[in-house]
C-alpha cells in the first residue's frame, strides 16, 4: 500500500487585473451637424478623386473629425501589371510611420518598469560600442549616430543576402562607424535610432520585435491585417499591396526591408484607424506616459514643427497642435495625422511613391482652415512693424 502523501494547500494565481478602460471623450460643436459631416465628406470625395486622377496618387485613404469616418476610399491597383483593385482592407508597407509603434512599444516596457528613457543604450544592448547615448536620445533623434542604411551599403557583403538588426548591430560593433556628432547637440533624423530600439524591446522583452507587437499591440486593438515584415506575408495576411516605382514599376525587394523598428510594418487603413482610436484610451498606456511622445524636444521653442517619440509635432493654420509621420521606403509612401483636439485623423497609403502623397496638405487646408487674426492681434502685429 503506498504511503499517503501530504498535500500543500493549492496556491491559486492572482488574475491580473487591469485597469478599466476610460476614454478621452471629444466635445461636438453645434455646428457640427449631419449635413455639414455630409458635405465635409463630399468635398473630401472631390478632393481624393481630384489627386487620383490629375496628381496619380494610387492607394487607400481613410479621413475622421469628431470620432466620425468622414471618407474612406481606395484608388488604383495593388499591382499595376496584374490590375488587381486596391481596397480599404489592402495592406502597404508603412515606411517610417512604423517608427510610432517602435516608440510605443519602448513606452509599454517604461511603463512597466522594465526599462528607463535616460539609461544608456549600452544597458540594454552591451556590445553597442558608442558610449553617452540614451534611450531617450534614440527616441527624439537625437543620438547623432551614422544611418545605417548608408554604412551597410558601404559594409554589408552581399547586398543579395537580406540583412538584420542582429547583423546591424553586429557591424556597428565591429567597424563604429563614424558618428555624425555628439549625443544630444541637436535633432537630426535617424533610422539607426529605431532599429535599435527594436532591439532593445527584443532584449529587455524576450520576444521577437514582431511577436511584441502582435501580443501586446495588434492583436489587443484586432488589428488583424497587421502585421511586420516577413518572407512568408503574403501567405500569412492574404492581400498586400505591390510597391512600384513612381513610374509604376514593381519595386524588387532590397536586402534593408528586413531590419525593423525604423519601417517594416504593414498595415491597413482601417486597421490604423483602430490604432488611432486606441490612442484615445488608456488601453495600451495611461495617458501621462502616452502625452510624453507628443512633448516637442528641440531646445528652441516656439517651433511650427518638434519631434516627440516616433510622432513629429506640427502647428496648424487652424492654431491646433497636431501629431503625424510621414513614410516613404521602397516602393511606398505614407502619411498619418491625428489632430487632438477635434479627434480628427488623416490617413494616406500609397504604393507609387510619386509625391502625390504630399497633397495631404490641401486636406489639412479643408479640415483645418486658418483662423482670421483677431483684432488684438492685428494691432500687435502692426506694432511690431
Amino acid at each position: 500500500m503506498a504511503a499517503c502523501q501530504e498535500s500543500a494547500p493549492v496556491q491559486q494565481a492572482k488574475a491580473e487585473t487591469k485597469p478599466a478602460l476610460v476614454r478621452e471623450q471629444v466635445k461636438v460643436p453645434a455646428a457640427f451637424t449631419s449635413d455639414s459631416a455630409r458635405i465635409l465628406s463630399q468635398e473630401l470625395d472631390s478632393l481624393f478623386k481630384t489627386i487620383h486622377k490629375r496628381k496619380g496618387f494610387n492607394g487607400t485613404v481613410l479621413v475622421t473629425k469628431y470620432d466620425q469616418v468622414l471618407y474612406k476610399g481606395a484608388f488604383g491597383y495593388t499591382n499595376f501589371s496584374e490590375k488587381d483593385t486596391l481596397t480599404t482592407s489592402t495592406a502597404f508597407q508603412l515606411a517610417s510611420v512604423s517608427k510610432q509603434f517602435t516608440a510605443m512599444a519602448v513606452m509599454m516596457l517604461q511603463e512597466q518598469g522594465k526599462l528607463q528613457y535616460d539609461d544608456s543604450v549600452q544597458v540594454y544592448l552591451p556590445e553597442f560600442p558608442y558610449k553617452g547615448i540614451t534611450v531617450r536620445q534614440l527616441l527624439t533623434h537625437r543620438s547623432g549616430l551614422g544611418n545605417y542604411t548608408y554604412f551597410s551599403d558601404e559594409l554589408w557583403p552581399d547586398r543579395n543576402t537580406p540583412i538584420t538588426n542582429n547583423d546591424v548591430l553586429k557591424l556597428m560593433s565591429e567597424h563604429q562607424p563614424p558618428v555624425y556628432f555628439p549625443p544630444n547637440m541637436h535633432f537630426d533624423y535617424s533610422n539607426t535610432g529605431y532599429m535599435l530600439l527594436a532591439s532593445i524591446v527584443e532584449r529587455v522583452s524576450g520576444l521577437e520585435f514582431g511577436e511584441f507587437l502582435q501580443q501586446h499591440i495588434f492583436r489587443p486593438l484586432e488589428m488583424n491585417h497587421t502585421f511586420t515584415y516577413s518572407k512568408d506575408m503574403v501567405a500569412l495576411t492574404g492581400k498586400i499591396a505591390t510597391g512600384h516605382t513612381g513610374g509604376r514599376r514593381k519595386r524588387s525587394p532590397d536586402y534593408l526591408d528586413t531590419v525593423l523598428g525604423d519601417k517594416g510594418i504593414y498595415s491597413t487603413v482601417e486597421d490604423l484607424y483602430k490604432w488611432d482610436q486606441a490612442l484615445y484610451t488608456n488601453q495600451l498606456v495611461k495617458p501621462e506616459t502616452l502625452q510624453e511622445a507628443f512633448k516637442g524636444s528641440r531646445n528652441k521653442k516656439n517651433l511650427k514643427e518638434d519631434y516627440g517619440f516616433g510622432w513629429r509635432i506640427l502647428q496648424l493654420a487652424s492654431g491646433d497642435t497636431a501629431v503625424y509621420h510621414g513614410g516613404l521606403w521602397h516602393g511606398y509612401a505614407t502619411y498619418l495625422l491625428r489632430n487632438p483636439k477635434d479627434h480628427s485623423t488623416i490617413i494616406m497609403l500609397s504604393n507609387v511613391p510619386n509625391g502625390s502623397i504630399r497633397y495631404a496638405k490641401d486636406l489639412q487646408e479643408v479640415l483645418y482652415p486658418a483662423q482670421p487674426a483677431k483684432t488684438g492681434d492685428k494691432k500687435l502685429a502692426s506694432n511690431n512693424l
